[in-house]
């Protein structure tokens, strides 16, 4: 096999991509902005002469197995982006094909979160792992599932968005995917800061928060004020927690995961919303389930994850004109 596979992460505003060999370590990455080109011809253009000069500068010319690729939205089965609502270009992209002429070697995408659940299942927290749920805590709450080994895609590529399961079926706040009352609205980073301004709003008591704009209140801002001591804060992070441990207790009936793995800036707050998080989640879990699942930490950079987590599916890259793969596919591509 060859030695390398170049990873890339789309994002809305930076592409990341690095070259990552058979151990998961990063020899080398580089950027380029994702908006810069409104046509998708042009972007590419740019990305492959931006990784052929990275793959040249470290003597890798040749030595690429495959591309992995984490895009918003991108579908598995078909190697298209679907709607990637914060692009800049008309979709359906058939990126996966178009990539692969491009380069000349395979390619494989998946959506963001399940790209990041294959790298901590290769390289990170998740090995050894069969059955776990990647949960990605940003603008948004991503996840990926793995059940027996593998990841879990469904019948048409878009199985898993936990992020939408609801928790609030009355009055729930509005989500960017146009339902009402989702996880995302409540557990992500703008969900934390669209809980500060409620809880500013409708509650009395002080708090080193009514010092900032209210239209500006950021997680971080929360987090900041939490841990010096803010009680409306801290109540912030044991409400968002509580929110996100009962929606995992009834994650827990469906797949039976050993391990939630939490990603992202908002994971990085700690006890401020792993301890409600636990306790709701024992306190809401069926009692046969109660005590055996982790909830634990994702173990990748976060300055290498996105590359990592694209690069792991790079191992199992076939060409773009291979079959649909099957309705689970594995979720181990690292070479032994």
């Amino acid at each position: 096999m060859k030695p390398y596979v170049l990873g890339i992460d789309i994002g809305g505003t930076n592409t990341v991509f690095g070259l990552v060999d058979a151990r998961g370590v990063v020899i080398a990455s580089a950027s380029i902005k994702t908006q810069k080109h409104a046509k998708i011809d042009d972007y590419i253009d740019e990305l492959y002469r931006e990784a052929t000069r990275l793959i040249e500068a470290n003597d890798a010319q040749g030595k690429i197995h495959g591309i992995g690729i984490g895009a918003p939205n991108a579908n598995y089965f078909t190697g298209t982006i679907e709607d990637g609502v914060n692009l800049p270009w008309p979709t359906p992209i058939p990126l996966a094909q178009l990539m692969s002429d491009k380069f000349g070697i395979p390619v494989a995408i998946t959506n963001d979160a399940n790209a990041a659940a294959i790298g901590e299942m290769t390289y990170g927290a998740a090995r050894g792992l069969k059955d776990f749920i990647m949960i990605t805590l940003g603008t948004g709450v991503g996840s990926g599932i793995v059940i027996n080994g593998q990841l879990v895609y469904g019948h048409d590529g878009f199985a898993g968005e936990l992020g939408h399961m609801i928790v609030k079926r009355n009055n729930g706040r509005l989500c960017g995917c146009g339902r009402t009352g989702c996880l995302e609205a409540y557990c992500s980073a703008t969900g934390v800061a669209r809980t500060a301004r409620e809880f500013l709003e409708i509650r009395t008591e002080s708090s080193q928060l009514r010092n900032l704009p209210v239209d500006q209140i950021t997680s971080k801002d929360v987090y900041d004020a939490a841990m010096q001591g803010d009680k409306l804060a801290q109540e912030i992070f044991e409400y968002t927690g509580t929110i996100l441990g009962e929606a995992f207790a009834d994650m827990m009936v469906f797949s039976s995961p050993s391990a939630f793995i939490l990603f992202g800036g908002l994971a990085r707050s700690g006890e401020l919303l792993l301890k409600p998080l636990r306790n709701a989640m024992e306190k809401s879990m069926l009692k046969c389930f109660q005590g055996k699942a982790k909830v634990l930490l994702s173990e990748l950079k976060e300055a290498d994850a996105a590359i990592l987590g694209a690069s792991a599916l790079g191992w199992e890259a076939k060409p773009a004109s291979a079959p649909s793969a099957p309705s689970a596919v594995p979720a181990t591509p690292l070479a032994q």
